[in-house]
């Protein structure tokens, strides 16, 4: 219950990572704004699921590339909940392929769903966190941001500016007492990974330390312990899930 009585907000928390992070938290005595963009079926499960742990839900539809939207979004979260504690910033897509065959409407959609989002979500939240002087943040980066990929341009770019804004604001929000990290994840088995092949899985997996996949459980729980006062002195890091790959 380490948790207990905070208010966290998780986008692109109706499937995958963000499912899991919404539970965690909420696990962990947190209420949480289930934030999704296109399938509120998906949403309303993940918000049952919240419920039934004794926590309170709000379920959100909003771009997060769009300020509006976003605006929108934590205005409602204080209006239901008085306050925000937490911002998880996990909303992500993919559109891979080589840079000789990437249509740039490929890379402006990867660059704006999983960074500019960030940008938006928090200016949206520092305000109330610095109004509190209370807050943490955490950026949902990739394996990727930090070593690269082939086929993977517009996805690596972008992580790798969470990880820069991470620090970024860490500098900036840390006199606030608002601590900013970045988790960074290996091969998760979600959705975005079950197009992989047999072999292709297994080559990946013959790659990690663990020799598996990882679960997005695996993220989940950094990202609770990041949101918890066990913390208060943690930020600016980039903490690598990854099973080892990295190594």
């Amino acid at each position: 219950m380490f948790l207990n009585g905070k208010v966290a907000i998780v986008t692109g928390a109706s499937r995958g990572i963000g499912k899991a992070i919404a539970l965690a938290l909420a696990g962990a005595q947190a209420d949480i704004v289930v934030n999704y963009a296109g399938r509120v079926e998906a949403a309303e499960e993940t918000a049952a699921a919240i419920r039934q742990l004794g926590r309170r839900a709000l379920v959100y539809q909003a771009d997060v590339a769009d300020t509006q939207q976003v605006q929108e979004m934590v205005s409602a979260a204080l209006t239901e909940f008085g306050k925000i504690d937490i911002l998880v910033n996990n909303a992500g897509v993919t559109r891979d392929n080589l840079i000789l065959r990437m249509k740039e409407e490929d890379w402006d959609t990867v660059l704006s769903v999983n960074l500019k989002s960030a940008y938006n979500t928090i200016k949206a939240v520092a305000r109330p966190m610095v109004k509190a002087r209370s807050g943490r943040i955490i950026n949902i980066s990739s394996v990727v941001g930090r070593y690269g990929n082939a086929g993977q341009a517009n996805y690596a770019a972008a992580k790798a500016g969470l990880i820069g804004l991470t620090k970024s604001m860490a500098k900036e929000l840390g006199p606030r007492n608002i601590t900013v990290n970045a988790v960074a994840p290996g091969f998760i088995m979600t959705e975005m990974t079950e197009h992989l092949t047999p072999d292709a899985k297994e080559k990946l997996t013959s790659a990690v330390a663990l020799n598996r996949l990882g679960k997005p459980e695996d993220v989940a729980s950094i990202v609770a312990f990041l949101a918890s006062d066990f913390c208060s002195y943690i930020t600016g890091q980039v903490i690598g899930v990854d099973g080892g790959i990295s190594i």
